[in-house]
């Protein structure tokens, strides 16, 4: 009876049902607007909860009540969760929109005009307060070469240095 409890407890591994909390964010530096441009892949169903969560109340992704309080609800999660530093200063990003991929979504981003920067301190606790093992994969571009870093609920920044 033992091996038949320890299989059934088994059995959401085995089937691939574990889940995972993950979120992929690319930042590419834009030298002729010189503005970093973002586009961040969340899984909806994680962000439905988060903004669930944060208002008191169930939001719907796919199918919102209201498409306009969803927008500004997002718009407000997704800037609350980002941020860029250069040399100490906080530089401000614009929330673009997003679109829906599957059981993802891509929102977009974009910062204020910057000078090309050599170092970046990125901040990204995207969902990290609702998944305590989410992690956030950041991927910035600069001359096409990519600088990486992982965010989690323990470390929720990091600084590149940028070629």
């Amino acid at each position: 009876m033992l091996a038949i409890k320890v299989l059934l407890l088994q059995l959401p591994f085995w089937l691939g049902l574990h889940p995972f909390y993950i979120s992929l964010t690319d930042m590419v530096f834009n030298e002729s607007s010189q503005t970093v441009e973002i586009a961040q892949k969340i899984f909806w169903d994680d962000l439905e909860v988060a903004l669930s969560n944060r208002s008191g109340q169930k939001v719907n992704f796919l199918e919102p009540a209201q498409k306009a309080v969803l927008e500004s609800q997002i718009e407000d999660y997704i800037l609350a969760h980002n941020s860029l530093l250069i040399h100490g200063d906080t530089i401000a990003l614009s929330y673009l929109g997003h679109e829906i991929e599957a059981e993802a979504a891509w929102f977009y981003m974009e910062s204020e005009q910057i000078s090309n920067p050599e170092e970046i301190t990125i901040y990204n606790n995207i969902l990290i307060d609702d998944f305590p093992l989410q992690q956030n994969i950041v991927n910035f571009y600069k001359n096409r070469k990519p600088k990486s870093l992982i965010t989690r609920k323990d470390k929720t920044s990091g600084t590149l240095i940028l070629d």
